[in-house]
């Protein structure tokens, strides 16, 4: 039996008996189940998310700073071509400079010593160490130009030519022993490891593989000539470098790869930090568009106060409202004054009927003077006869011919 009547939420008021409070109260609850929103998680602001790609001006920043993208192992695997080309090509040279270096320290100054009986002058002295000097320069010079070549033209390539002091200027924050700590136990760092480790591996492979087979070779040289086993064992060191080098190119050709990504990913900019950028360049938009609206309005004040010279104002009749004046001794052809459209146009016909300016309705005309003459512009010659006919009909009304 229905004896009272209950307001039960969410089902409107309905009669209900005794059972619907019990059932209510026992009865297990719904489980409510919600959509997360990932973006409530999102940091906003400049520590944002990155999603939106780096502005011209930010990479410009970025490089005038000295970041940009290359990779060091590029450097060092053409430079560790070179060395073994350089060998390979120069062993005869190399070997010459060599023996002439060890015949002025084994040879001639122990010659020299003796012929002076240990009392040699500081001057003789100081000509067999420069001359000594003179031949190891000799033999590191083509090694030498090669790395400084090679060295700049690689960066070069990786990121042209563009000179930047900032990356050499003293920072504090280089000596926060915080960040350095930070820097030292990072995801880089560790890349950085385990690609170390991947070198090696990948190397000692080279190594085993370019080995095997050769042992025999290897201890053929205990028995051959000193010049014979120098030769065999330049050559067996040279073909295994060059290998290690194209190996190691094609690792600095990924690690190039992956560091142009990772410099893109970290110049990647947040919404905020693109709006900021916008801001600070152009000028906030909000006080630009008050500016914008001051000088329209002031170009607008200047227009109608010329309002009252016009000869004429040729109308639309509801949208379009162009005002012009004509004065043969100054003007070679009738001049736009005044123009405007809806409210404004309302305005110019009203200032028109206070100063007696004659107002005549012409649609075709009234459009095209508004679309093609700007304010103090003559109209074009294709308007001439349109417009003439209009300030005759004017000029006829007013008693002037």
């Amino acid at each position: 039996m229905i004896t009272r009547a209950s307001f039960c939420p969410g089902e409107g008021l309905y009669p209900c008996d005794g059972l619907c409070r019990e059932a209510r109260l026992t009865a297990r609850p719904a489980m409510v189940y919600l959509k997360p929103d990932l973006q409530f998680f999102a940091k906003e602001g400049p520590g944002g998310e990155k999603t939106e790609e780096p502005t011209g001006k930010r990479l410009k920043d970025a490089r005038d700073d000295g970041n940009v993208a290359k990779s060091q192992e590029i450097n060092q695997a053409f430079t560790l071509l070179a060395l073994f080309l350089l060998i390979r090509y120069l062993i005869g040279w190399l070997g010459q400079n060599f023996r002439n270096l060890f015949v002025t320290v084994y040879e001639d100054m122990p010659y020299t010593i003796q012929m002076y009986d240990g009392k040699m002058p500081v001057k003789t002295i100081g000509v067999l160490v420069n001359q000594a000097l003179l031949e190891v320069l000799m033999i590191a010079a083509p090694f030498m130009i090669a790395g400084f070549v090679i060295g700049f033209v690689v960066n070069l390539v990786q990121v042209k030519w563009h000179v930047s002091t900032k990356p050499m200027q003293p920072k504090l924050s280089k000596l926060n022993p915080i960040s350095g700590m930070k820097k030292i136990f990072s995801l880089d760092k560790l890349f950085e490891l385990a690609k170390s480790i991947g070198k090696i591996a990948m190397i000692g492979l080279v190594v085993f593989f370019y080995m095997r087979g050769r042992e025999e070779s290897i201890f053929l040289l205990y028995d051959m000539p000193l010049r014979q086993g120098l030769a065999a064992m330049f050559d067996i060191i040279v073909n295994l470098g060059i290998r290690i080098a194209l190996l190691y190119m094609i690792i600095a050709a990924a690690d190039y790869i992956y560091q142009k990504h990772k410099w893109h990913e970290e110049m990647k900019m947040t919404k905020q930090e693109v709006k900021d950028e916008y801001k600070n360049q152009e000028g906030d938009p909000q006080i630009k568009s008050k500016q914008k609206a001051r000088m329209m309005e002031a170009s607008r004040r200047r227009m109608m106060s010329a309002l009252p010279q016009a000869d004429v104002v040729i109308t639309n009749p509801t949208h379009y409202a162009v005002a012009l004046r004509y004065e043969q001794e100054h003007f070679r052809a009738p001049i736009v004054i005044a123009k405007g459209t809806d409210h404004l146009a309302e305005k110019i016909k009203e200032t028109a009927r206070e100063h007696d300016i004659e107002i005549v309705e012409d649609k075709p005309l009234a459009r095209m003077l508004y679309a093609n003459v700007p304010i103090g512009a003559e109209i074009p010659a294709e308007l001439y006869e349109a417009v003439a006919n209009v300030l005759a009909f004017v000029y006829k009304i007013k008693g002037k011919i």
